[in-house]
């Protein structure tokens, strides 16, 4: 275990590859400062696979073409590839 304001350290990730967080903000607030475009939420415990971008709707951007779709790609990428990991382990 390791404390929630030095986990996210470029020194300290340096030794992991992903990090399991017990709270929403824990994860989220160094999470969107790191990388806010590009984030996914991965929610586990749940009979289907669901994955989301890190970011909100951003409504008062809709329809302005300002909004990035990287964090909405990650997080399909992240959802085919939970599921080929599930059928290649027969989960």
């Amino acid at each position: 275990p390791l404390p929630a304001d030095t986990m996210f350290h470029e020194a300290a990730r340096a030794g992991y590859d992903a990090a399991l967080c017990m709270y929403h903000d824990q994860a989220l607030i160094p999470l969107k400062t790191l990388d806010f475009d590009g984030g996914v939420n991965v929610t586990i415990g749940l009979p289907i696979i669901r994955t989301s971008p890190d970011h909100g709707t951003a409504l008062d951007i809709a329809g302005k073409n300002l909004a990035s779709p990287t964090s909405m790609i990650n997080a399909l990428k992240a959802a085919a590839q939970i599921s080929l990991n599930r059928k290649m382990n027969h989960v």
